[in-house]
């Protein structure tokens, strides 16, 4: 049985079928789903709570996007610490750098994170990070504010090799999404063979980055499988495997 984990089924694009998606991940070996809080606004938080509340195999964590990282205020972490303590809250997150984008200053992107870094040590969380074309800056910032304290994992991982190493030296793990499974992520998936399996998570990422074979259609948790395959093949082994240990990091970081 594998974990997707990281999802955004409580999103709209979900809207009336979360129990068809929950259903349809299990009878596709999905035994457990991570939902995503952060992306886009604050409802994105309540609803991943709501949706964990409601189904025994979901589980949430709760965050800002560095996206909206302009928008975060005292107000909205104050509600953010409050909701961490949901018993079915596992992680701090998502949160992080995007510099491909700066759709927040890069500056107000990295007090945000600094605070969620700051947040997830106080509650004593795991952190998931969110992190493009900013990989030292992150490492640094985790490496800096986390002081040694700080569990975590890398979602959608798509840097080099000298950035993954650099994650792997904090304890990190890193998270590998339908990315992999593209024709042109060959060097990505170099990444993929030299990590230790121990140290890798799958996900979706739901709706976003659908693996081949359903590449341009809506993504959901059933099609973590495509992702496990993918690094079944890479690295030569079963998809049993992948799915042992993979299941089993997830398990040990967010202790579900």
């Amino acid at each position: 049985m594998l974990i997707d984990s990281h999802a955004h089924i409580q999103g709209k694009e979900y809207a009336g079928e979360a129990e068809a998606v929950i259903a349809r991940a299990r009878d596709a070996g999905v035994e457990t789903i991570i939902v995503v809080g952060g992306a886009g606004d604050m409802s994105s938080n309540s609803e991943a709570v709501a949706l964990a509340a409601k189904f025994e195999n979901v589980y949430a964590t709760v965050g800002m996007h560095p996206h909206d990282a302009k928008d975060v205020d005292a107000d909205e972490l104050k509600t953010l610490r409050e909701l961490a303590s949901h018993p079915k809250v596992v992680a701090v997150g998502e949160t992080g750098l995007d510099y491909y984008y700066n759709h927040s200053p890069q500056d107000t992107q990295q007090r945000v994170f600094a605070q969620f870094i700051h947040m997830a040590r106080d509650t004593e969380l795991p952190i998931v990070v969110h992190e493009r074309d900013a990989a030292q800056e992150a490492e640094d910032l985790l490496r800096r504010e986390g002081a040694g304290k700080l569990r975590g994992v890398i979602h959608c991982f798509t840097g080099n090799y000298e950035a993954a190493c650099g994650y792997l030296d904090l304890g990190f793990y890193l998270s590998f999404t339908g990315i992999i499974t593209f024709k042109n992520a060959e060097p990505l998936r170099e990444v993929v063979r030299k990590v230790p399996l121990e140290k890798i998570f799958v996900e979706t990422d739901s709706p976003y980055l659908t693996p081949v074979p359903h590449r341009g259609k809506r993504n959901e948790p059933a099609y973590v499988r495509f992702v496990a395959e993918t690094i079944a093949n890479v690295k030569g082994v079963t998809l049993d495997e992948v799915a042992r240990v993979t299941t089993t990091n997830v398990r040990a970081l967010f202790g579900i």
